[in-house]
């Protein structure tokens, strides 16, 4: 597979997909850029080699349909003024042919919302699964993507993948275009291949103890991921809402707290694999309860498995957070993956803060700590500890899947699988 390290970009047209699916406020500005300044290791070196970037994302789920409150030329000044170059943009992805040939060496060209093209996504619109002629109109629009991916591979000589968030999608952007560029002139980007580097010291490189935290409100969303790391972990720490679901499972009263009723058998099966394979699974054993799902909310400490009625579990308790924390602290990989509670609410951030805390310190201490999923990256930028974690992934689903043991579409088709 090339490497984005060992190509030189000199005189040649790179097509760059990257994640810009950046957070706007009502005025369009960008709250957070994140996912721009993540992309521009990769864009500063075709730029610096001398090649021309042409550059193609999405932005929300325009459905197929073009919006105007998710054009991507909302954010153009934006990832000017982060390349420190002007940047052109293209107000049609897919008739953006001229624009791309008369691009020279060290120029950019942002491409349109993909997704304003249902063929991006490559799922029919307007048709219903359930209609007898879904299976043809499916067959006609990948037939669409493949020529939508045909003609974003004809603007330029070389294809670079760096957006992770969306590897786990078979696109034309992120997958199908990957077909018309040879073994030679197509690769991951920095970030992408950081990415992989991470995923890859959590399933293969795995120095032991392995803690696993896994929060969240439900058991159901996580259970694919929980049981491919079952063969893994040495330490699994279910927390979050899911906990009381299992509290329920066995026997104990949880008062008005989130449960899934119809996951109350599988939470008892997580109970046994763990303790058939020898894994010390880590639940919790008290919480901050509260008299109603408010930051201001009247709270005591009490078990998990005996919270009164009227009242739910928001967090975990003080016994809960040791416990957690005992687990992370003497651990030399480390995957974080959902809250230990509503960190949104600062009075039931405790349980978050411990987990951050003790995987804080076990990094220091030599630990590899990987933190991936939405509400638990916002846990690490709230507490302002995200440099003192060794990973911050930027890929939510993508990650999941990953760490699941899928295959990403995104990856296998730079690795030509």
């Amino acid at each position: 597979m090339q490497k984005i390290d060992n190509f030189n970009f000199a005189g040649l047209k790179a097509i760059v997909r990257v994640d810009f699916n950046v957070p706007l406020d009502e005025n369009g500005k960008i709250t957070d850029d994140t996912r721009i300044r993540g992309a521009l290791p990769t864009l500063k070196k075709i730029l610096a080699d001398g090649g021309s970037l042409i550059l193609m994302s999405h932005m929300g789920k325009p459905k197929g349909k073009v919006n105007p409150k998710m054009s991507l030329s909302q954010i153009k000044d934006a990832v000017s003024n982060a390349l420190g170059v002007p940047v052109l943009f293209a107000p049609d992805c897919g008739n953006a042919s001229e624009m791309a040939a008369a691009l020279k060496p060290g120029e950019v060209l942002l491409l349109e919302n993909l997704r304003f093209y249902p063929e991006e996504e490559g799922k029919p619109v307007g048709i219903d699964k359930e209609d007898p002629n879904y299976d043809v109109a499916k067959k006609e629009m990948k037939a669409r993507q493949v020529e939508f991916a045909k003609k974003l591979a004809s603007y330029a000589d070389v294809y670079v993948n760096d957006a992770f968030g969306t590897a786990h999608r078979k696109h034309a952007s992120t997958a199908v275009i990957a077909d018309y560029f040879n073994t030679d002139n197509k690769m991951l980007g920095y970030l992408m291949e950081k990415e992989v580097t991470a995923v890859d010291n959590i399933l293969s490189d795995i120095k032991r103890p392995f803690t696993a935290i896994m929060g969240g409100s439900k058991v159901s969303t996580k259970i694919g991921i929980i049981e491919n790391l079952m063969d893994k972990v040495d330490n699994l720490i279910l927390c979050g809402g899911m906990t009381y679901t299992f509290s329920k499972a066995t026997g104990g009263n949880i008062g008005t707290s989130i449960c899934e009723n119809d996951k109350l058998d599988l939470a008892l099966d997580i109970i046994k694999k763990a303790a058939e394979k020898g894994v010390n699974l880590v639940l919790a054993t008290d919480c901050v309860a509260a008299d109603s799902y408010s930051n201001d909310a009247n709270t005591q400490i009490v078990p998990v498995n005996a919270i009164p009625d009227g009242w739910e579990g928001l967090d975990a308790g003080p016994e809960s957070r040791k416990a957690f924390a005992n687990a992370i602290k003497e651990a030399k990989t480390i995957l974080w993956n959902g809250p230990a509670g509503v960190f949104e609410f600062d009075n039931f951030t405790a349980g978050s803060r411990a987990i951050a805390d003790a995987i804080v310190e076990a990094t220091a201490n030599g630990a590899f700590s990987l933190i991936g999923g939405g509400d638990s990256v916002a846990c690490v930028n709230k507490f302002g500890l995200a440099d003192k974690v060794s990973y911050v992934s930027t890929g939510g689903g993508a990650l999941l899947e990953a760490i699941e043991g899928k295959e990403l579409p995104g990856i296998a088709a730079i690795k030509g699988k």
